[in-house]
């Protein structure tokens, strides 16, 4: 039972409906469908995500956004942009471990920002600020990867404020923002923050990783030089794949879509809190996200998450080490598990056979 990557659950794929949108594709645009594109992306993705995002309470054009291969080639982009040899990046206390290798390929050093259960902590974030000249902040806002924590308003409001004051860029990585279960929503830190932050966005986690786009909204003059990088590493993304996914999406589709995904994740994140909480009563802690795909556990006693994942393992259950996620001073007692990507009777089970290793390791 593997609850270890960080894959969608591949049964809420919408498949049919897919199948009908290639079909419409072809009959609507032809050749077009598959030919070379403009580098910045299909015009008509572009307006429908600028009209998207605009929901959000700013007024976006579609010439402020550069389609990608996922939110994974964004953050490489971003690194072209911005790094060079010794360019620090300041980071959350976890963060995204796919960002820390998408940096790490441009020799940037990174600087860990106190986090709790709020999102990142301004003074400490002020603090590296003025002691390092970051080339950015990078930020994973919503149900963050791998906590699944949300940063407040407040937190928001102080990060924006002090990337205006020192005039730093913000990094907003946010492939998880829509998939909310319950609560309120969360001022988007793009329509706080307006040029002082790049926002990526993907389709990976609302409709499908293999088609592999996603988006940079950022400032015309950084979607310039964003167009730039792309054009000289890959010409443009999937051509087929752009028009599809509009086809798909447009009318109120993903919106509907996406309702589905929510409903079913949001029973699984449940069952798996649940199972935790009668499972494991000795002193082991979790996060409860209010939306997303993981949940972040702390082990009791000092238990190493990464020395318990071979047993883990043997006993037929599989989850990541939380050091991995640490630029700096790792916690090695924690550990991610996805709960999307798991059938119900596997979340107890799976759970029961970590909390069964966890209780001889004590």
């Amino acid at each position: 039972i593997n609850m270890a990557g960080g894959l969608p659950a591949p049964e809420l794929f919408p498949i049919d409906a897919i199948k009908q949108a290639c079909l419409r594709v072809l009959d609507k645009y032809g050749p077009d469908s598959l030919q070379y594109s403009l580098t910045t992306g299909v015009p008509i993705l572009k307006q429908y995500i600028a009209d998207r995002t605009s929901a959000d309470g700013i007024e976006f054009s579609p010439d402020a956004i550069q389609i990608t291969g996922g939110s994974q080639q964004g953050l490489d982009i971003v690194g072209r942009v911005f790094l060079e040899p010794g360019s620090v990046v300041l980071t959350e206390e976890p963060t995204y471990l796919g960002a820390l290798q998408a940096f790490s390929f441009y020799q940037a050093q990174f600087v860990s920002v106190k986090t709790d259960e709020n999102g990142i902590i301004p003074s400490d974030l002020e603090y590296k600020i003025k002691e390092f000249n970051p080339a950015f902040i990078y930020l994973v806002p919503n149900f963050q990867n791998p906590s699944g924590i949300t940063m407040s308003a407040e937190r928001r409001h102080a990060v924006v404020a002090l990337a205006k004051k020192y005039d730093i860029p913000i990094v907003d990585d946010n492939p998880y923002g829509e998939l909310r279960f319950y609560g309120n929503p969360v001022p988007s830190l793009k329509v706080m923050g307006g040029q002082h932050v790049i926002q990526l966005g993907t389709f990976s986690k609302i409709i499908s990783p293999g088609l592999r786009i996603g988006w940079i909204a950022a400032d015309k003059e950084f979607i310039r030089m964003c167009e730039l990088m792309k054009q000289a590493c890959d010409l443009h993304s999937n051509t087929f794949a752009q028009y599809v996914i509009y086809e798909f999406a447009k009318d109120g589709a993903l919106e509907a879509h996406i309702e589905v995904i929510k409903k079913a994740y949001k029973i699984r994140r449940d069952l798996m809190i649940d199972t935790l909480a009668k499972e494991l009563k000795n002193g082991t802690t979790w996060s409860e996200p209010e939306g997303g795909l993981f949940l972040w556990v702390k082990l009791p006693n000092g238990i190493s998450a990464s020395e318990l994942l071979p047993k883990a393992i043997s006993a037929g259950f599989a989850y990541v080490p939380g050091k991995h996620f640490y630029s700096q001073n790792p916690d090695d007692t924690t550990l991610r598990l996805n709960f999307c990507n798991a059938t119900e009777k596997n979340i107890v089970e799976g759970v029961k056979r970590l909390a069964a290793v966890v209780k001889a390791a004590k």
